[in-house]
């Protein structure tokens, strides 16, 4: 894929119009019209489309297709592509990249496609025997998958190990679960994997005895994990009469509250696949696989905790995500769908695994901006005021009405549709 140097800084974006911003966004990225078009269509994706990717489909659903600016990653500028109907999840993310530029921007790198079809064998004679088995045929099994993955061989991707392991359900039994690593190259892979263990599946019960029962993919795809950086200085980090220094301490306070319980840890994650889902979205990847692989993964050590980790090093204060990052940029999906291609088209990505770096950062960014704010004026203080926007909207407001509105709800304290449209009612020209 060709890539553009990008510049990723485009200040008062916020304050221009769309029309404005699509034409900054068009100049900054060297959008031909065609693909600026795609912007300007009511409805992007035809009905005809709609109909073929899901069953009964009677129409499609519309959600706000923006843009998150300053994000540097690896030393290259990128606007990123988001999807999202929650107000300030875009702003805080550009904000907080914002901020990590003061120390050089994101680090972020992802693992090859490694994703894990697990095939489920139930009453087996000796499981401990069934190991061994298995591990003595572990050439063969995997010369039989590379015959059943052509495709993916070619493309120097495919089968890359076999593994067991034993698992005993509550009644006693020991069920023999037998893991196909597959690398399945810039796919997410699922229907790869799935029709891999269900095409081995009778190999493996005649090795190990006992009899198959699920032959499914696995979304805790922890042999695909993205990881990112960032390492910003105190200054970077002053905000609402607080210095740097101390920012950054309370924002330490807020990580290790996450880390250690996880009534906070839930909303911690959550905050940061704000930014990650947004970008699923907006790419057509599966939003809900990866959010259940980063829940599970965040899991892993016995206790449910936090998927960045912060620490003060030095006058910066550092922090570091990692989670498996199952995501695709090529299928159907992309070539189908006129705002998944430009979305693709915007982050100009090579392939899935510098797609899951970026996602990645961006997860990071999202928690940097969240923890910033919740550990200074508090995070209602700007997400109302953007709530406040589609309020007035939604009371009925329109042009400079609505944001007269929009500054009389945030003064009333009041950011309700009732309470909008009596301001509203009160606003009108009296007859």
């Amino acid at each position: 894929m060709k890539t553009r140097r990008v510049n990723s800084r485009i200040g008062g974006f916020y304050r221009l119009t769309v029309e404005e911003r699509r034409r900054k966004v068009a100049e900054a990225l060297g959008l031909s019209g065609a693909e600026v078009e795609a912007l300007n269509a009511a409805d992007a994706l035809p009905l005809d489309v709609a109909d073929i990717m899901v069953e009964n489909a009677v129409g499609t659903f519309a959600l706000p297709f923006g843009v998150a600016l300053n994000f540097r990653v690896n030393d290259r500028d990128h606007v990123i592509p988001m999807v999202v109907e929650e107000p300030s999840v875009i702003a805080a993310a550009s904000n907080a990249a914002l901020v990590a530029r003061a120390g050089g921007g994101f680090f972020a790198e992802a693992d090859p496609g490694a994703m894990i079809g697990q095939i489920q064998l139930v009453d087996v004679p000796d499981p401990g025997a069934a190991v061994e088995r298995i591990g003595a045929a572990r050439a063969r099994l995997l010369a039989a998958a590379e015959e059943l993955t052509p495709g993916l061989c070619r493309r120097g991707a495919g089968p890359r190990d076999v593994e067991v392991r034993l698992v005993r359900t509550s009644g006693g039994e020991t069920m023999v679960i037998v893991h196909v690593l597959l690398d399945t190259g810039d796919a997410m892979g699922a229907n790869a994997v799935n029709s891999l263990v269900e095409a081995l599946a009778p190999m493996v019960a005649e090795i190990a005895g006992g009899t198959t029962c699920l032959r499914i993919l696995s979304n805790l795809a922890d042999r695909r994990l993205a990881r990112a950086a960032v390492r910003i200085p105190f200054a970077a980090l002053a905000r609402d009469g607080l210095d740097g220094a101390e920012v950054a301490q309370r924002m330490l306070y807020a990580y290790e509250f996450a880390a250690n319980d996880p009534y906070r840890a839930a909303t911690h994650n959550k905050g940061t696949m704000n930014g990650i889902d947004a970008v699923a979205v907006a790419t057509g990847n599966d939003w809900r696989a990866i959010e259940a692989g980063a829940h599970a993964y965040a899991c892993r050590d016995g206790k449910y905790g936090s998927l960045t980790t912060w620490e003060i090093d030095d006058g910066h204060l550092v922090g570091t995500i990692e989670l498996p990052m199952a995501v695709s940029t090529v299928g159907p999906l992309v070539e189908s769908h006129p705002r998944v291609r430009l979305a693709m088209r915007m982050l100009s990505v090579p392939g899935a695994r510098e797609l899951g770096g970026i996602m990645a950062a961006v997860g990071l960014a999202s928690n940097l901006g969240a923890m910033r704010a919740l550990a200074t004026e508090g995070i209602q203080k700007g997400h109302m005021a953007l709530h406040a926007r589609a309020v007035s909207h939604a009371a009925g407001a329109r042009g400079e009405e609505a944001e007269e509105l929009r500054r009389r709800l945030l003064a009333a304290g009041e950011v309700k549709i009732g309470r909008a449209r009596e301001l509203l009612r009160a606003l009108e020209p009296r007859s």
